[in-house]
């Protein structure tokens, strides 16, 4: 196993996959739009056979939550038909696929993090239709690992840590929800989880036992408000402003789709199947600012 065939090129994850899979001895060969497209079945068949991937790890999805709730059909194209498909490829392949899910499978509502024995229940859209990929991507490739993560963030992007920080250098006070929970993980910090995952795989040869669904996030758990202090505290030490940010609750920042309350997700499998953890989301969030400053 060399060449990793990684979707969704330009997004956080993939961009992340980038510089980890190298590290780890592989070829990242990076597909996306507009060569690379679900809703043209073509592009993406043609892409596999001419590249020849040894392993697949799909980052490509529908992410705009809210948007999904307006164009479902959209979103369930992009995230399920499109896990369909590089499935059914995989498996023709006989090589893995490592397709990338959500928190949002989960209706928020247990009070305790999830395991990957609990039932589903997605409360709007883009839930409904990630956990319709996880279920077409096994269906079509007995050799399927699913990753379910949540609130990724990265040096690039649209993502929570950025908007944070472009409101905090144009606002004094701002307005964060604080009774929403779950685990902020760093897209570097989960690139080099899939890669050591891979490198296992390539050590070991594929194992029945592999297959299945897997929770990965950032160790720990926070709100959302909870991150955005944390974010300016660290902003802060390095000169950034540090505007008040006011603890609100959901109720108070209405969006089209709904979103779990507590989508904590327990990664105890994870690390018992692979021996892979992610850093706790405190010491993502360090990496990944330092990797702005850099920038």
């Amino acid at each position: 196993m060399r060449r990793i065939l990684v979707t969704g090129r330009g997004g956080q994850l993939a961009t992340g996959l980038e510089a980890a899979l190298p590290a780890q001895g592989f070829e990242a060969l990076l597909v996306g739009q507009p060569e690379f497209e679900f809703d043209k079945p073509e592009t993406v068949a043609e892409a596999f056979h001419a590249l020849k991937p040894d392993a697949v790890v799909n980052c490509a999805a529908w992410t705009a939550v809210d948007a999904a709730e307006d164009d479902e059909a959209g979103a369930f194209r992009a995230n399920a038909l499109g896990p369909a498909l590089l499935g059914r490829l995989t498996r023709e392949a006989g090589i893995p696929i490592i397709q990338i899910s959500t928190d949002y499978v989960f209706d928020g509502l247990k009070g305790t993090p999830y395991l990957e024995s609990d039932a589903p229940n997605p409360v709007g859209a883009y839930g409904r239709t990630k956990l319709a990929g996880e279920w077409a991507a096994q269906a079509a490739n007995p050799r399927c690992i699913v990753l379910r993560t949540a609130w990724v963030f990265a040096p690039m992007g649209k993502n929570f840590l950025r908007t944070m920080l472009a409101l905090g250098e144009q606002r004094p006070e701002l307005r964060v929800v604080a009774d929403q929970w779950g685990s902020p993980t760093a897209a570097p910090d989960l690139a080099d989880a899939i890669a050591s995952i891979l490198a296992q795989l390539r050590a070991d040869g594929w194992r029945d036992h592999f297959a299945g669904t897997y929770h990965a996030t950032g160790g720990g758990f926070t709100t959302w408000h909870a991150f955005a202090e944390a974010i300016f505290t660290e902003a802060a030490r390095h000169g950034a402003p540090r505007p008040k940010v006011h603890a609100i609750a959901t109720a108070d920042y209405p969006t089209k789709a709904k979103r779990p309350a507590d989508g904590r997700l327990n990664n105890d499998k994870l690390l018992r199947r692979f021996g892979v953890a992610l850093p706790p989301w405190e010491a993502g969030l360090a990496r990944v600012m330092a990797a702005l400053r850099q920038a």
